[in-house]
């Protein structure tokens, strides 16, 4: 399938990511720069381009890192690409790989870039601590004045409770709730039962273990290598084909006790990197670069109340973005959401579907319609393949970019949901 491309449209070209792994696993020694370096060292090799040629790094990251607050900057330095490559990081939850991109996109179309790698990382096997707020005030007044009179005054300010490291949370800050206990609440006021929970996550891990099987990820993975290893890590250590429903029905919920989230329908912690090369077409066609899909749009969106709408990014972001392209659910072939709770996503479906929520949402006379399954992350999702926050969305587009060519389909959007009550969905065309 073609279609005439203006010379401005940004396009992928190719995608590469590391394996996902379970956080506290194999990746553990590396701190994120590292493994997105990793990803954009694959890239690189994947397309043969010459690192001089980029423009533009650009990186999301959710986790941060003290010693290297432009992770950008330290990934493609260590990556190879030369100094004077410009480098950005970018943050916005689980959305910041999207805004990396996005704002390459915009940037390519603005004519100011031709030839960009931007996406996403993070770990969380090695996060950052805090001890707390009397002792890190204190200390900055110690390195300020370092007399043993100071420092005897000073320690009089500290109780022993403050010594405890403060450990990250998946807590948003406004509602005051984790994003499980958020996802509860969108389970009740949508109306998503716990069977229904455990059906997807089982076909989650049984698709993911499939497209492995396939071999549709090979080709898409940067080999990461580590000291004292006897081989590189290629592929991810998070699909369990011993999913099965009876066995995911057996678990216990994990936020409330009546609820419909456990640890086996929902994702898990996990450490990966992954970096898209985009260009103009122009530029595409001048390097000869077989690009895969033309980045039409993207629509960045909020919800409505945080406290029981939190990770319903998608189902606010998808219809505006197909209403401004004369677009039905029907018209899109392939379809890519994070899969952050199986709850989430059933929650988002039922909202699609839901004519209530179309005009109460989105002033429509009717629904939008489900997503159709048979569409939906064919290869799996978030649920069997991991989210390491920043590299989710770019698995996604990855993926969706592929699927285009190989099933033969025009359209693709990728959705997500964030922290914050945040969506975004992002529309390609196939070339």
């Amino acid at each position: 399938m073609s279609t005439s491309v203006d010379d401005r449209l940004p396009v992928i070209v190719r995608g590469a990511r590391t394996a996902f792994l379970d956080t506290a696993g194999a990746f553990s020694p590396l701190m994120n720069y590292q493994l997105a370096a990793a990803a954009i060292g694959g890239v690189l090799d994947k397309t043969g381009i010459d690192p001089a040629l980029i423009d533009t790094v650009a990186l999301g990251a959710v986790v941060p890192e003290l010693t290297t607050t432009n992770v950008a900057r330290e990934a493609m330095l260590s990556a190879g690409l030369p100094s004077t490559t410009a480098a950005f990081s970018t943050s916005m939850a689980g959305l910041s790989p999207n805004i990396a991109i996005g704002a390459v996109c915009d940037q390519i179309q603005l004519g100011r870039i031709d030839l960009a790698i931007a996406g996403g990382s993070d770990t969380f096997s090695d996060p950052l601590l805090r001890l707390g707020p009397s002792v890190r005030r204190a200390l900055m007044k110690l390195n300020r004045d370092p007399s043993p009179g100071n420092a005897l005054k000073l320690l009089r300010t500290i109780k022993p409770r403050d010594l405890l490291p403060q450990l990250p949370t998946a807590t948003d800050l406004t509602t005051g709730m984790t994003m499980g206990d958020c996802a509860e609440a969108m389970a009740r006021k949508f109306g998503v039962v716990r069977a229904d929970c455990d059906r997807y996550a089982a076909q989650s891990h049984a698709r993911a273990v499939q497209a492995w099987a396939q071999g549709r990820y090979d080709d898409d993975i940067a080999p990461v290598s580590l000291p004292g290893a006897r081989a590189p890590i290629v592929r991810d250590d998070t699909p369990r084909a011993d999913a099965a429903v009876d066995k995911l029905a057996r678990l216990k919920p994990a936020f409330d006790a009546s609820g419909v989230i456990t640890a086996g329908n929902a994702s898990r912690l996990t450490d990966g990197a992954g970096v898209l090369l985009l260009a103009s077409a122009a530029r595409a066609r001048e390097l000869a670069l077989p690009a895969q899909a033309v980045i039409r749009d993207y629509i960045l969106t909020g919800v409505t109340d945080l406290s029981t709408e939190m990770l319903l990014g998608p189902a606010i972001a998808i219809p505006k973005l197909l209403r401004k392209h004369g677009l039905k659910i029907d018209d899109i072939g392939v379809w890519e959401l994070h899969e952050a709770f199986a709850a989430q996503l059933l929650a988002n479906q039922n909202c699609l579907k839901s004519t209530e929520f179309a005009r109460a949402y989105h002033g429509l006379d009717a629904a939008v319609g489900a997503i159709p399954e048979d569409r939906l992350n064919t290869w799996g999702g978030s649920l069997a393949l991991g989210n390491p926050f920043a590299a989710t969305g770019v698995r996604l587009l990855m993926t969706a970019a592929r699927r285009l060519q190989q099933e033969n389909q025009r359209y693709a959007i990728v959705s997500s949901c964030a922290g914050g009550g945040l969506g975004a969905a992002m529309l390609l065309e196939a070339l």
